[in-house]
């Protein structure tokens, strides 16, 4: 019998994933909470949370506790940890979970140190740091540990992070703070600027995934998209296509094109060379944009294409190293 449970989690700014032990993925839950505006108690965390965006009365305030990948507001985020251990963990386990987080690559130590902490104070016994690109590279099923070059590139909802993996470790990284998050922000200020309708997260979300592309297609596709009048403050509805939202989001993915590149520049020869061979993964959530690894293809030069479960990569790589962690040991902090 187990004394302890070993866990696996990864904080996202859209999405918050468990994995354990001998399970696999237990919890998948929107990065969200609901807080008291005067007490700041927790009224409702995940899904539940999600639901109330941009619907909530004065006394209730729905925080995103991850921002850009680190953590933005440290008591929520430790707070909605110590409710994902509780749902995990069930009843009846006298001793905390070991936990690792995986954590951007580029973080600073005082951002590691808030994840720890944060980490502990939720009930953990112990805990641990991967770093997401090699998290991701692990589990979309790269070699990692071969003396080869391997790009991944982890595009999640605060930050795209280029990385380039060999020997078990990151050798070069570049981060970005640009994601699914920030997509959707661009869409929302595109729909003001050119419509006259404001629209909330949820919709611009909607709109990105249904006719959102990374270049335009041969036959554009509409949508009818509702919202409020920014002039009459009116109900109205508008129809858009595919190529004003692909005019609209093409800087934001520049960004990430332009990340990758500088990557790439300061990686040493003999693994650029490995790369072009082996081509680039594209990992995280925003991955899943129409036609990205296609721009990425265009505008790099060398083969991309979109890992198995890209929005899972993280975790399920997360939850193989610790369960490995006599294998992955140099590589956890």
């Amino acid at each position: 019998m187990k004394l302890f449970k070993k866990l696996g989690i990864d904080l996202g700014t859209a999405n918050s994933i468990v994995w354990e032990e001998g399970v696999g993925i237990v919890l998948n839950e929107p990065t969200v909470v609901a807080v008291g505006v005067d007490d700041r108690k927790i009224l409702a965390v995940g899904a539940e949370a999600k639901k109330m965006l941009g619907k909530t009365p004065e006394y209730i305030e729905v925080i995103r506790p991850m921002e850009d990948g680190v953590i933005a507001d440290y008591e929520v985020t430790e707070a909605m940890m110590r409710y994902f251990l509780k749902q995990v963990m069930g009843r009846g386990w006298i001793m905390g979970p070991e936990v690792m987080v995986c954590v951007p690559a580029g973080v600073t130590q005082v951002e590691q140190r808030a994840v720890m902490d944060a980490t502990i104070s939720a009930g953990a016994r112990k805990a641990y740091l991967i770093d997401e690109p090699l998290a991701a590279a692990i589990g979309a099923k790269i070699p990692v540990s071969e003396p080869y070059g391997n790009m991944i590139v982890d595009i999640g909802g605060g930050a795209a992070e280029a990385a380039v993996i060999a020997l078990g470790g990151v050798v070069t990284h570049k981060t970005v703070r640009v994601g699914g998050a920030k997509i959707d922000g661009v869409i929302a200020e595109f729909l003001k600027r050119k419509h006259n309708l404001i629209v909330g997260e949820q919709t611009s979300e909607t709109i990105k995934i249904k006719i959102g592309s990374a270049i335009k297609l041969k036959r554009p596709e509409t949508m009818e998209i509702s919202g409020r009048d920014s002039v009459s403050g009116l109900p109205r509805m508008v129809v858009i296509d595919s190529d004003q939202i692909h005019e609209a989001i093409l800087p934001m993915l520049s960004s990430i094109i332009m990340v990758i590149r500088d990557t790439l520049e300061i990686t040493p020869p003999e693994l650029v060379a490995d790369i072009a061979d082996r081509g680039v993964v594209l990992s995280g959530g925003t991955s899943l944009l129409r036609n990205f690894n296609v721009l990425v293809t265009r505008e790099i030069g060398v083969s991309a294409h979109v890992a198995p479960e890209p929005q899972f990569c993280v975790i399920k790589g997360t939850g193989i190293a610790l369960e490995n962690l006599d294998v992955y040991w140099r590589a956890i902090r």
